[in-house]
């Protein structure tokens, strides 16, 4: 381990540093498409939320026909049992096939151009274009500026 502050003339990790012959546009396309594809992870977590909240609003369901047969109301469970209980979302679908026709079509095929692009572009790594941000920004020998986690 080096000391605090002895990663003056630290640069880019291999894992991280720009291939040889790759220009900046090229270097922020691919970053670019890496930030879509992480936009897109953000909109999965969402579809997985609106999966869970109306899976549990499913359940919940059947605590308000028991309450309706409770008071008397059998006519009103009956309907809502009936019509809301294990109702598709979406036609034939419920949200856990719309989340699994996301994964397979849709966010699959995003993920692969992103790391064809990837592939073509910067030789597969990864965050290129954030690791030279990162070069650019940091202190250089400034404690929790450090290069790599090696350096701290």
């Amino acid at each position: 381990m080096s000391p605090p502050g002895a990663d003056d003339d630290r640069t880019l990790d291999a894992r991280h540093a720009r291939p040889e012959g790759t220009g900046d546009k090229a270097v922020e396309a691919a970053g670019k498409l890496t930030e879509a594809l992480e936009t897109l992870g953000r909109a999965r977590g969402h579809l997985l939320s609106f999966h869970q909240l109306v899976g549990a609003t499913d359940l919940a369901l059947d605590d308000a026909v028991d309450l309706l047969r409770e008071a008397g109301r059998d006519d009103l469970a009956d309907a809502v049992a009936t019509d809301l209980v294990g109702r598709n979302v979406i036609a034939g679908r419920w949200t856990f096939q719309l989340v699994e026709e996301f994964d397979d079509g849709y966010h699959a095929r995003f993920a692969e151009h992103e790391r064809a692009v990837r592939d073509a572009l910067t030789g597969g790594r990864r965050h290129v274009f954030e690791a030279e941000m990162k070069e650019r920004r940091r202190t250089h020998g400034r404690r929790g500026h450090e290069a790599t986690p090696g350096d701290v």
